[in-house]
């Protein structure tokens, strides 16, 4: 026991001579690291905030051009009832002579067709389709 007791003594003893290292420090990233999070959300919520106005001014755009359209295609509509009831009314004149109190000279032209038939030929025209969203019927894959 007693030599566990010297031995003890001298560690003792040796430890009070010998300096103790104290580790170096080392700069830490951390402050750097929270500075470069917090400058990225930022710009990244500046992100979100514009191009949620510009999703906006893209649905007033196509709300805008949605009603032009529409006036457009009722323009167009009502230009082809137009014209339509003009040729019907022409047609009718030209066919009875004795409404209009005169007699007129006899056509060589061919005689005019049904103007209801006419009438209902004639369809309202659509937009043309882009090329784009027609499908290619070449690959149209037909199974049985």
């Amino acid at each position: 026991m007693g030599h566990k007791r010297g031995c003890l003594t001298t560690l003792v003893e040796n430890a009070a001579v010998m300096p103790i290292a104290a580790p170096k420090k080392k700069g830490s990233l951390m402050p750097a690291l929270t500075v470069v999070f917090l400058i990225s959300y930022g710009l990244m919520a500046m992100l979100i905030v514009e191009q949620g106005k510009a999703i906006q001014a893209q649905h007033n755009l196509i709300q805008v051009l949605q009603r032009d359209s529409m006036e457009f295609w009722a323009t167009k509509g009502k230009e082809q009832s137009d014209k339509a009831a003009s040729a019907r009314a022409h047609a009718t004149g030209t066919q009875n002579p004795s409404a209009h109190g005169k007699v007129q000279a006899p056509s060589t032209q061919a005689p005019h067709q049904n103007p209801t038939a006419k009438a209902s030929k004639q369809h309202i025209q659509m937009p043309p389709v882009p090329a784009s969203d027609m499908g290619d019927q070449r690959r149209v894959l037909i199974t049985l």
